[in-house]
């Protein structure tokens, strides 16, 4: 029988359990998310950087790596904000990818994912604005 997974995806998981298992000894979550970023090439690398950097000028967020891909958790530790490049699954953008922990509630229907192909000033003011609001500022 033929798996009902991609590579890609038996990727994320492979690497979702490497997770788990570096977080039960200890190993720098933060190193983990920069490696992550650092792994990347071309225009996934620049948005990951810049992504990054606006994590840590507008929220308190901890960064991590979440199936490989940096991410950044909240206080309890569950992930906000997930960055997925590209690359990792062959699609035409990267995306900024909100959890149930963002708080981004707005009646019955919100958004909670969001493309990203280049990261300009109004890029960068739109997405501090909705990470503020994700951590509730």
């Amino acid at each position: 029988m033929a798996s009902t997974f991609s590579k890609e995806e038996r990727a994320a998981m492979k690497a979702a359990n490497a997770e788990r298992k570096a977080a039960q000894e200890g190993a720098e979550a933060e190193a983990a998310c920069d490696a992550a970023i650092d792994a990347m090439t071309g225009t996934d690398k620049e948005l990951a950087e810049g992504f990054h950097q606006l994590v840590k000028e507008n929220t308190s967020l901890a960064a991590k790596t979440w199936y490989g891909m940096p991410a950044y958790a909240d206080a309890d530790g569950k992930v906000v904000v997930a960055f997925k490049p590209a690359l990792k699954f062959k699609t035409r953008y990267a995306t900024l990818e909100f959890q149930h922990a963002a708080q981004l509630d707005d009646g019955s229907l919100w958004p909670v994912g969001f493309a990203l192909t280049a990261l300009g000033s109004a890029e960068k003011k739109r997405i501090a604005e909705i990470l503020k609001a994700a951590v509730g500022r």
